[in-house]
């Protein structure tokens, strides 16, 4: 059940455009009325600083609170900010939104490395224990590839029976090879490696922030209804 756009208004004025423009999006890629928890993973290593800085990852995740006031009606989104381990577990909310990002990594210490598969374990943690029966979709943004691969891979492949589909976002130089890694997870083999495609994976540029809103809406639910679909047909998803 979406939030209505009264309560939108009511909670989050500012945030009335993203909630309408996801619903466009979600509109045009068949997903009106779909049910979905909606998850923001945030990439807190040190090369991400300028990013905080200039303010992409709070509009990344205003832009995730838009989208999921359209699948979801508590208003609030759990957040993971993960580095070498797990830097936070915490939300965003409609109500609290303006500045969220900043005061969240006021708190936080040091920026260290890229581990993924610690950040996906504190997400399929957090899923499992909500009691939930809708699909998740998480949105794991990251400027590089983990520090651990063979980890990250590994748990792709075994979540891949759950019902959780992971749409990564890259932040940074779209001909870096540093996404070469995320461009392999997202072609590993079905079903040889995972039982279903559970992944998918778009560049937002070295300013994220300029990615038309619409644009990005697009980007982040474009592969879900397919997932939905094999998940589904797998029995993944009742």
């Amino acid at each position: 059940m979406a939030l209505s756009l009264r309560k939108v208004e009511e909670t989050a004025p500012a945030l009335v455009d993203l909630y309408k423009a996801a619903g466009v999006s979600l509109r045009k890629h068949g997903l009106s009325g779909e049910r979905a928890a909606v998850y923001l993973v945030i990439d807190h290593s040190g090369s991400m600083r300028p990013y905080f800085k200039d303010g992409s990852v709070q509009a990344l995740a205003e832009r995730v609170l838009g989208l999921s006031a359209n699948l979801d009606d508590d208003g609030r989104v759990p957040v993971v900010f993960f580095s070498t381990g797990i830097d936070a577990e915490t939300e965003i909310a409609l109500a609290d939104h303006r500045g969220r990002i900043d005061r969240i990594v006021a708190g936080l210490g040091h920026m260290g490395r890229t581990g993924y598969h610690l950040a996906m374990d504190a997400v399929i943690d957090h899923y499992l224990d909500s009691g939930t029966t809708a699909p998740a979709l998480v949105i794991f943004q990251t400027d590089g590839g983990p520090s651990n691969k063979l980890a990250a891979e590994r748990y792709v492949c075994k979540a891949a029976e759950l019902p959780l589909f992971w749409q990564f976002v890259g932040f940074g130089d779209p001909g870096s090879r540093q996404f070469e890694f995320l461009r392999r997870l997202d072609e590993l083999s079905v079903p040889a490696r995972r039982a279903v495609d559970n992944v998918g994976f778009f560049h937002a540029g070295q300013d994220p922030r300029r990615v038309p809103d619409q644009d990005l809406y697009d980007r982040l639910v474009g592969e879900f209804p397919a997932w939905l679909a094999a998940a589904r047909a797998r029995g993944i998803l009742r």
